[in-house]
């Protein structure tokens, strides 16, 4: 078995946020929505394997505790970038021994962890 998307969700008209985060600060390219899909709003990202949907819920609000993780190469350069960026950084790296990591927020405020 292998995981094929994991799903977060925006409130409607959220796209662009979601572009700011997933496309311009992560490096993530959008894919296009399936034609039948593109009247529900929302965008698609992948990068490598790892895709990401982003659906518009109605009535919105944010997941602070189900999460997407994401493995990078530079952890470090990334926590920066999205840092200057404005958007939060939380390393944890003891809570999992040997495991560097921290966890940020979308621009709707979905948990995000980077491994």
């Amino acid at each position: 078995m292998k995981l094929d998307h994991v799903q977060v969700s925006c409130p409607a008209g959220g796209e662009e946020v979601a572009r700011a985060f997933y496309r311009d600060a992560l490096g993530m390219t959008e894919v296009e929505k399936p034609p039948l899909l593109q009247a529900r709003g929302g965008c698609w990202f992948r990068a490598g394997e790892a895709e990401i949907h982003i659906g518009v819920e109605p009535v919105f609000q944010p997941a602070k505790k189900a999460h997407p993780a994401f493995k990078v190469d530079d952890l470090d350069a990334l926590a920066a970038k999205l840092e200057g960026l404005g958007y939060p950084i939380i390393w944890d790296n003891d809570t999992i021994p040997g495991r560097r990591r921290f966890h940020t927020a979308d621009g709707h405020g979905n948990r995000i962890e980077i491994v």
